[in-house]
């Protein structure tokens, strides 16, 4: 059987993901970063394969990494190898990633329905104001013709009770009974509760 041939220098051995991870675990940057070293491409590999976008995937490359360097004293070695562990956050953060983009994404499309949608319905309230306006008509009906003119020129072309007076030639007092009986028959046929 022959030996393998190496070109250059000769190749170093994998490091001790375990060992290294409990020198991270105590905030040993040397271990770190050859746990970066060490990890980098498969954790980019995971993520990329998950994500598709080269961008939005190095991005996450480096939050999982950070997140090694944070949480590294929760590697359990009896659970597990410490590569299986950091790809398994690795996986995590990109499914994280593609259902916050995909949330994001029916907020954003929700937002732009609403916009869309105007505040109220257009029609129903014409209708509703068309009808309001013949309930109305149809209760200074029953008024007598003098609360009806004081109720007009009161409410309708805004004058005051001394210019309503003036205007029908009436003693004030007689006009502010008049518009005082009109109201209360308008409200009961309306039939707004006081």
């Amino acid at each position: 059987m022959k030996e393998p041939v190496h070109i250059g220098r000769s190749p170093s051995p994998e490091p001790d993901l375990q060992q290294l991870m409990g020198s991270v675990a105590l905030g040993d940057q040397e271990a770190f970063a050859a746990v970066y070293d060490a990890v980098a491409g498969p954790v980019l590999g995971v993520v990329r394969s998950v994500l598709r976008d080269r961008a939005q995937s190095e991005e996450v490359m480096q939050e999982v990494l950070v997140e090694v360097w944070r949480t590294a004293a929760r590697f359990r070695p009896d659970r597990g190898t410490a590569i299986n562990w950091i790809l398994t956050l690795a996986h995590r953060r990109a499914v994280d990633r593609v259902r916050s983009v995909e949330a994001s994404a029916v907020r954003e499309h929700k937002a732009a329905l609403l916009d869309q949608l105007p505040e109220y319905d257009e029609v129903t309230e014409q209708v509703q104001t068309r009808l309001e306006r013949e309930q109305v008509r149809r209760c200074l009906r029953t008024l007598t013709e003098l609360q009806r003119q004081a109720v007009t020129l009161a409410y309708y072309r805004g004058l005051t009770y001394r210019q309503v007076a003036e205007a029908l030639a009436l003693p004030l007092g007689t006009v502010k009974t008049r518009l005082r009986d009109g109201l209360i028959r308008l409200r009961d046929c309306l039939g707004v509760t006081a």
